[in-house]
């Protein structure tokens, strides 16, 4: 059943209002990566749109052991011409150099119409990430979620939620992981 599903195009939301999309989202559940710490939490993406309209600054911050472990890229729509809501995400991979991008798919599934929760996804379905504008998600909904990801060819098993404080950590008052490697490597499925 999973095969077949596989072999079937994923139904990606239309007409993203991307102005809506900006700001923090949080975590609420994620297929965790093996180069993720299995302590990470408060796992939170914030997005910035730029002047020029169409790219968006990515931040995203985790916590793990007490220290914020953030990384920086960019998003854009892979077809500008197109009104689905497909984008790439790519980042540089510091602290190395020459400073490597890379680049990852980023498909929003399903948005409320108020913009308050998402799901996403990508064409492998190796990555799926549920996100809120706040640090909780109602159970009901959640679950909705969870059945859409699953009609859609997703190994929900793997789901893996994650554990969010309220209120949230703020960044600027705790020590810094430069490490950090992990984002890309769990966020990119490398």
């Amino acid at each position: 059943f999973v095969q077949e599903m596989a072999k079937k195009e994923m139904e990606v939301v239309k007409g993203l209002d991307v102005q809506r999309y900006m700001g923090r989202w949080y975590e609420i559940a994620s297929f965790p990566s093996r180069f993720q710490p299995k302590d990470g939490a408060n796992t939170r993406a914030t997005y910035t749109l730029r002047e020029d309209g169409a790219t968006v600054n990515v931040l995203n911050e985790t916590w793990s052991g007490g220290k914020r472990g953030f990384i920086e890229g960019t998003a854009y729509k892979a077809d500008p011409a197109s009104d689905e809501a497909k984008l790439k995400v790519k980042f540089y991979v510091p602290p190395f150099l020459p400073v490597i991008p890379v680049v990852g798919d980023y498909w929003v599934l399903l948005i409320d119409e108020n913009y308050q929760y998402a799901l996403i996804g990508q064409p492998s379905r190796k990555y799926l990430w549920i996100l809120c504008r706040q640090p909780h998600l109602d159970e009901e909904i959640y679950n909705q979620l969870v059945e859409r990801a699953k009609a859609e060819g997703y190994d929900v098993s793997k789901l893996h939620k994650t554990p969010q404080t309220d209120p949230p950590p703020e960044g600027d008052d705790v020590p810094k992981d430069t490490k950090g490697i992990w984002w890309f490597k769990s966020l990119l499925g490398k």
